[in-house]
């Protein structure tokens, strides 16, 4: 362990409660293609059954009417997380008929970015402008890009462990800004060390041609049908998928709250030349929001997001103005094909116990060398992550992968020790145990076991793919059907969320132009 850390670990092991690390809230946004029988992108509209994907809690849509996003509420329990997250699944496939969900993060039989509708959310101001920025999107980088799925995981520090904290550390900082100052080390050591999420994590290695077109160039073919990296982990993650290159020259500090809250908003006002080319209003459509850098704040492309829950209306950057960090979002998860849901409660525990790791490591400020080795590294472990002779860059000096998660691992898995105390029994440190056999036999990641799927079956990525969603179809439909109490919970949202958007439509009393005014106005944007 690094001197630091290893302070910090011991001072919350021996003089802090030993429930101090327990029950932090985690959440999961899981999202999933809509996919006909031939696994074709769907082109019906979102089901009604579902309810209103402006206004379900649980169920709503990313870019796409096809692109279902599955929403758990944030509990300190894994299980709890994870069972809402099964019944959204099974609520959902009782109400798409025939349709599958794509279990996989790339999608394969597409057509051009006109076969990829956008999603709706009514005539209500806030509607229209969430469709319209998703236009934007579309019209800025390409709407086959924002299909691709993955799943977030959103997590907090119990409450008790803050004023522990803060006193072992010795800080006389106000509280909030204590909580913020401490999200944003966790921030930077993630972005920092995030690419041993998209090593453990990563599920994406092959995809269709067909997202591409046939330009065999791009990377090495598998068939006729398939590209793949023979040591990638997240094509997802690199810059053939949703890593944004687009955005490579805004700069958004992440080395304060108010740092980071300015250079989002500063992106947000100013121009850009491209996007000035594409237009606002053109052939009667509506094309995005403005030109500038950012439409709004989630456009930043971000492998992990400090966030605090929004009042209704509000931006992100007031609502952490108003507040500061209340929890992180992590973006970087794949959807791992082997497991039903494309999370499970091993992998929910070892991100907790990674972050809390990330929160404690010193977390150096962002120079430019340091955002660079980053970029380096994140694209490195995406595309040949498992290579044995892979190497990262610390801080100009290069090492091996392994050499480098295994360091890390030991720290973590002492963090999950102080967990388990507090929880009872092992199961952190058996999440982090099983992580570990995965540095030392990378065979055994999701994302070589993908490769090797193909290879027993001598077939496309679309067919390994499609044999998965029709199998975890027949799962939850196989799994004791949901009932009583717990079904009504998702029939009364779906019927209440209908309601909603009804009564938001019927309260807009200003235009669609000033309702956008007021909205950029609340952080300074004209």
């Amino acid at each position: 362990m690094s001197r630091i850390i290893e302070e910090r670990i011991a001072r919350l092991a021996s003089a802090a409660p030993p429930g101090v690390l327990s029950g932090g809230l985690k959440g999961v946004e899981k999202e999933s293609l809509r996919v006909g029988r031939d696994g074709n992108l769907s082109g019906q509209p979102h089901p009604i059954a579902l309810g209103s994907a402006l206004t379900n809690r649980f169920i709503t849509t990313d870019f796409s009417e096809a692109l279902l996003e599955f929403v758990t509420p944030a509990y300190a329990n894994t299980w709890e997380t994870l069972r809402v997250l099964c019944e959204i699944h099974q609520f959902t496939y009782e109400r798409i008929g025939d349709e599958l969900l794509w279990t996989t993060s790339m999608p394969c039989l597409m057509s051009d970015d006109s076969g990829i509708p956008l999603a709706q959310y009514g005539s209500s101001n806030v509607g229209r402008m969430k469709t319209v920025y998703r236009n934007g999107l579309g019209y800025r980088y390409g709407r086959k890009m924002q299909a691709i799925a993955g799943v977030h995981f959103n997590y907090s520090l119990p409450g008790a462990f803050w004023p522990v904290y803060q006193d072992l550390e010795e800080s006389s900082q106000d509280e909030d800004d204590f909580r913020s100052q401490s999200y944003f080390s966790m921030v930077r050591n993630f972005r920092r060390l995030g690419w041993l999420a998209l090593y453990l994590f990563g599920a994406s290695p092959a995809l269709c041609k067909s997202f591409f077109g046939t330009d065999d160039s791009i990377m090495p073919s598998f068939d006729k049908d398939t590209f793949y990296q023979p040591f990638g982990t997240s094509l997802r993650m690199s810059d053939l998928g949703y890593s944004n290159k687009a955005q490579a020259h805004i700069n958004i500090s992440l080395n304060s709250v108010d740092d980071y809250i300015s250079d989002l908003s500063c992106a947000i006002c100013t121009p850009n030349t491209a996007f000035t080319k594409i237009g606002i209003d053109a052939d009667g459509e509506r094309r995005q929001l403005n030109v500038n850098q950012l439409q709004i704040e989630n456009e930043y492309y971000s492998p992990i997001r400090p966030k605090r829950v929004a009042m209704s209306g509000e931006r992100p950057t007031v609502a952490l103005r108003r507040g500061g960090v209340e929890y992180v979002e992590v973006r970087s998860l794949d959807l791992n094909v082997f497991d039903p849901v494309g999370i499970n409660q091993n992998a929910m525990r070892f991100m907790e116990a990674f972050l809390i790791y990330c929160l404690l490591q010193d977390s150096p400020e962002f120079d430019d060398a340091l955002w660079q080795e980053n970029a380096v590294n994140h694209s490195g472990t995406a595309t040949e992550g498992r290579d044995p002779e892979f190497r990262l860059i610390d801080r100009g000096t290069e090492r091996p992968l392994t050499a480098w998660a295994t360091e890390i691992m030991r720290d973590v898995r002492a963090i999950a020790e102080i967990i388990d105390r507090g929880e009872g029994g092992n199961d952190y440190v058996q999440a982090v145990d099983a992580q570990s056999e995965l540095i030392k036999n990378p065979e055994a990641t999701p994302s070589a076991r993908v490769l090797e799927e193909l290879r027993q079956t001598k077939t496309a990525f679309y067919h390994v793919a499609m044999a998965s969603a029709r199998g975890h179809k027949e799962y939850f439909f196989e799994i004791e059907p949901l009932g009583g109490k717990r079904l009504r919970v998702y029939e009364d949202e779906a019927r209440n969320s209908i309601r909603r958007q009804q009564e938001i439509e019927k309260s807009d009393e200003i235009s669609f132009e000033e309702y956008l005014a007021n909205y950029y106005s609340q952080d300074g944007c004209p």
